[in-house]
């Protein structure tokens, strides 16, 4: 873990120094988080790793939040706003892992990993708290899952699709632009990771045999499977929330 945990902070020294280019290093950047990860077989919550991540994070976007106040042009406050992103692509999916194995209940409110139960919406606003939104999680994590699509984007930026046949819902769903997602079911919400390699992934805090906190791929995802009502909405790849990120704006929740 130490070694992990000082190769992280040399990243970050190293994209101090340099700044704006942060993709050079996606992939060993990448290769340094997994190798943080839990065995696959038996998911277990990782506290330790969730909260290694967590710091690491705010690190990078305390360094991102001073590059994006010194530019001077619209391509300089561009090239922030993609590494943020890049940035948040990488290590968010990684927190919401280590979440894998909390159970589920529907009034479970834990605040971290493994300590305790966690609903849907609590299990969505509590990560997106802890990546650095200034964000009420107890009053986001209350609202009916569209209302929580729209606190972080546009009516327009989400896709509302009803009585879709699964399949053909899927096939557009592994279409879109990879990044992180939102998806808002019925009566669920949770997050959606469109991968480069065209693959999804489900993470949410499943009430389905209460089966806690999962990552699903397309076949298993019987959520998104079942639900007749689905929306989708942007949520790395839109501008105003990583410019949201940046500014450490409050986030207004609609209700």
């Amino acid at each position: 873990m130490k070694r992990v945990l000082k190769w992280t902070l040399g990243v970050l020294l190293l994209f101090s120094l340099v700044g704006g280019g942060l993709w050079l290093w996606r992939a060993d950047l990448l290769a340094g988080l997994q190798g943080l990860k839990t065995k696959k077989e038996k998911p277990v919550p990782d506290l330790e790793r969730y909260e290694v991540l967590e710091s690491e994070l705010k690190r990078w976007r305390e360094d991102l939040v001073l590059q994006y106040r010194k530019a001077s042009s619209s391509e300089q406050k561009a090239a922030v706003e993609h590494d943020a992103r890049v940035i948040l692509e990488m290590v968010l999916p990684e927190m919401m892992r280590c979440w894998r194995g909390t159970g589920y209940d529907f009034n479970g409110i834990a605040e971290r990993p493994g300590k305790g139960k966690i609903a849907c919406g609590y299990y969505v606003s509590t990560l997106i708290r802890d990546a650095g939104f200034k964000v009420n999680r107890y009053k986001l994590a209350q609202q009916p899952s569209a209302n929580i699509l729209h606190t972080f984007t546009k009516e327009e930026n989400c896709q509302l699709r009803v009585g879709e046949k699964y399949d053909t819902y899927a096939d557009w769903l592994e279409g879109m632009e990879p990044g992180i997602y939102l998806m808002g079911l019925d009566t669920h919400v949770g997050f959606v990771v469109l991968e480069r390699s065209g693959d999804m992934k489900f993470l949410h805090s499943s009430g389905i045999n209460k089966a806690g906190v999962v990552e699903e791929a397309r076949d298993q995802a019987a959520a998104i499977k079942w639900s007749n009502w689905r929306m989708l909405g942007r949520f790395t790849a839109d501008p105003k929330v990583i410019r949201t990120w940046l500014a450490g704006e409050d986030v207004r929740v609609v209700e």
